[in-house]
C-alpha cells in the first residue's frame, strides 16, 4: 500500500531542491556572467535614413554566449552563442567550467525530479531516498564549486579582453563587472549544500514516531507539520 507522507520539512526540502536546480540551469544558460565596459556603436540608422550616434550600452559575455549591439542596425542588442562547438569556448578553463557545471546541474535536476515523488516513495533498494538525494546534492555542490573556481582563470582569454579591455587577466576582470548570472550560480551552489544538509531533516520528519502511528492506524494520506 502506498502511503503519501507530507511534512513541512520534506516539502521545504523539495521546494529548495527545485529552486537550486532551476537557478543553476538559468545561470548556466545566461549571457550575463561578465558585463563589459560601456561603449557606443559607430553609428545607427535614424528614422529618416540618416545616421546618428549610437547610444552607449554595456555588452555581456557568458560561458558560451554573448550580447552585443551591432553598428548600422536598428535591431538593438543581439544575443546568442559565440561558440557553436565545444572547442570554440573562450578558454580551456571555461571548457572545464562548462563540464563541471553541466555535471552538477544534471545531478541537481535528477534530484529535483526524484524529490517530487518522495511523498509516495521514501526508500530506494532499502536506502532512504532522502539520504541518497542528499549525497547526490553534496556531489553536485562539489562539481559546482570546482566550476566556479576555474571560471575566473579564463578571464585572460582573447575573448574576454575584447569585452573587458587589455587589462583583463586570470582572476582579474579588467573593466568588466560581474553579472547577475555569476551571483545566481554562487547562490545556487550555497543552496545546494543547504539542501544536502537539510535532506537529513526531511528523512527524520518522514520517519518519525507520529508518522508510524498514522501508518498503523491505516491512513494512506499523512500530513504533519
Amino acid at each position: 500500500m502506498c502511503h503519501v507522507i507530507v511534512t513541512c520539512r520534506s516539502m521545504l526540502w523539495t521546494l529548495l531542491s527545485i529552486v537550486a536546480a532551476f537557478g543553476e540551469l538559468i545561470a548556466f544558460m545566461s549571457t550575463d556572467w561578465l558585463v563589459g565596459y560601456p561603449r557606443t556603436p559607430d553609428a545607427v540608422f535614424g528614422s529618416h535614413g540618416t545616421t546618428a550616434a549610437g547610444e552607449a550600452y554595456r555588452p555581456t559575455l557568458g560561458i558560451y554566449g554573448r550580447c552585443i549591439k551591432l553598428p548600422h542596425t536598428q535591431r538593438g542588442v543581439l544575443c546568442g552563442p559565440y561558440a557553436i562547438h565545444f572547442g570554440e569556448i573562450a578558454s580551456g578553463f571555461w571548457q572545464a567550467t562548462s563540464i563541471f557545471l553541466a555535471a552538477g546541474i544534471l545531478l541537481l535536476c535528477a534530484v529535483a525530479f526524484i524529490s517530487v515523488f518522495t511523498m509516495c516513495f521514501q526508500s530506494i533498494m532499502k536506502k532512504s531516498i532522502f539520504n541518497v538525494c542528499g549525497l547526490l546534492q553534496g556531489i553536485a555542490g562539489l562539481f559546482l564549486i570546482l566550476g566556479l573556481m576555474l571560471y575566473p582563470a579564463g578571464w585572460g582569454s582573447d575573448k574576454v579582453q575584447l569585452f573587458c579591455g587589455p587589462d583583463a587577466a586570470p582572476y582579474r576582470a579588467g573593466l568588466c563587472s560581474m553579472g547577475w548570472a555569476f551571483y545566481t550560480a554562487m547562490g545556487g551552489t550555497v543552496l545546494t549544500f543547504i539542501c544536502a544538509v537539510f535532506s537529513a531533516q526531511a528523512e527524520i520528519a518522514t520517519s518519525s514516531d507520529k508518522v508510524q502511528e498514522e501508518i498503523e492506524e491505516g491512513k494512506s494520506l499523512i500530513c504533519l507539520l
